[in-house]
């Protein structure tokens, strides 16, 4: 009796064999739907039944009846919409980076190995897990800080400064010296803010810029890259030639003309560079993508039948991940140091604890109370430097042939 004769490759039904089809999502997928509800029924709930002057969780509570427990736990502030976006982006970041790493432990292990080897990048990774962690739960548990000028100038614990420079000594007052007490232990401004809570909420805001702003890039960029180089023709000629234009556009002239009109906030600051900073993105990803659809499985999986959108999500994207994750990486740096700039230059949001507000405010007071300029500019240091070490190392574990290229 004949076997039973085998199948050829072009007849092979390829979402049979993954075990997915346009209606059967990936388990990434389910589970991002999952906790995106919760999300969006909150998002609905305080735009329909919360008011204006009241906050989100205050209202939430009251409703629930459970007023000491969020109070307890801290959850008695506002959400705005750029919170929302920022929750968003950290479930995507969840789901479709830190799930993956789990899923494919082999190839996890493989490349935490090879990064490793990165001395100062592991003191990297290190520092921005301390960044991500103070400024996502910091907010939770400490207080925002509070203009008071009558503690205007308090130095750092430890340190002392002249008593005729501080408003009213908190610490030990000793002589002609006001000590710095652990009440305040970075200082406060002149203003009277509290330097080290300043700093702690200026790790959110620059989380959300990285996240936000990142997503979006990363997000358009992408697309326009894979697809362009994909489809090729006359679609990718159009698609570069208005990547061009999205390049030369003067990005800080339009940011100042949006800020003239509108005003400065941080919401604006991230969709101006967003929108016009994928250009770089889209141009990398096309240059590796080009290599990638003329290989032979490429030409395999479209001589099989899968769609144009099927050989760009599971062929074309996945080869180039190595390439966009590096170039993510070190994109994160520019835009917050972007934003610290344009703050310093006093074009951003006046009333952001950011990192370069902080630094504006203590330009002036350099000469007795240079702890409010070195405190949060030590800090923005660290983390620019962590990210370019991390990209790095990324590039060096997961695409060590760029390594070889550029050593020969």
């Amino acid at each position: 009796m004949a076997g039973k004769q085998s199948e050829r490759f072009d007849d092979v039904d390829w979402d049979e064999i993954s075990g997915r089809s346009a209606f059967n999502l990936a388990i990434n997928t389910k589970l991002l739907l999952a906790t995106l509800a919760p999300l969006v029924a909150l998002f609905v709930y305080d735009r329909v039944y919360v008011g204006e002057r009241e906050a989100l969780f205050s209202r939430l509570a009251a409703d629930l009846g459970a007023t000491s427990a969020f109070e307890t736990i801290g959850l008695t502030g506002d959400l705005q919409s750029l919170d929302f976006l920022f929750a968003f982006t950290l479930l995507l970041f969840a789901w479709y980076v830190v799930l993956p790493l789990y899923q494919n432990p082999r190839m996890t292990a493989y490349y935490w190995k090879e990064f490793k080897r990165n001395r100062p990048a592991m003191l990297s990774l290190a520092w921005l897990g301390v960044v991500f962690v103070v400024g996502l739960l910091g907010p939770l548990i400490i207080s925002p800080p509070e203009q008071n000028i009558l503690i205007s100038h308090q130095p750092p614990v430890y340190l002392t400064v002249d008593a005729a420079n501080v408003g009213r000594c908190v610490g030990q007052l000793t002589a002609s010296s006001c000590h710095g007490t652990w009440q305040h232990p970075l200082g406060t401004t002149n203003g009277g803010k509290d330097v080290f809570k300043t700093i702690v909420y200026g790790m959110q805001i620059s989380m959300k810029i990285a996240f936000i702003t990142t997503s979006i890039v990363a997000t358009i960029g992408i697309t326009f890259g894979t697809v362009s180089a994909y489809a090729g023709g006359w679609v990718d000629e159009f698609m570069m030639r208005f990547t061009d234009i999205i390049l030369s556009f003067p990005t800080l002239v339009f940011f100042l003309l949006i800020l003239y009109i509108y005003g400065a906030s941080l919401a604006m600051f991230i969709v101006v560079f967003s929108v016009f900073a994928w250009g770089g993105m889209a141009r990398y990803v096309r240059s590796k993508a080009l290599s990638i659809v003329e290989e032979e499985f490429v030409k395999s999986t479209r001589i099989s039948g899968a769609s144009t959108y099927r050989t760009v999500r599971r062929h074309v994207v996945p080869n180039t991940a190595s390439s966009i994750i590096t170039n993510i990486s070190l994109l994160i740096p520019g835009f917050i140091l972007a934003e610290a700039q344009l703050a310093f230059l006093g074009l951003g949001d006046s009333t952001l604890p950011s990192w370069g507000q902080l630094i504006a405010s203590g330009r002036s007071d350099l000469a007795f109370a240079p702890w409010i300029v070195l405190a949060p500019g030590f800090v923005l240091f660290l983390t620019i430097l962590a990210f370019n070490f991390l990209g790095d190392a990324l590039l060096d574990a997961l695409n060590p042939e760029a390594e070889a290229e550029a050593e020969s």
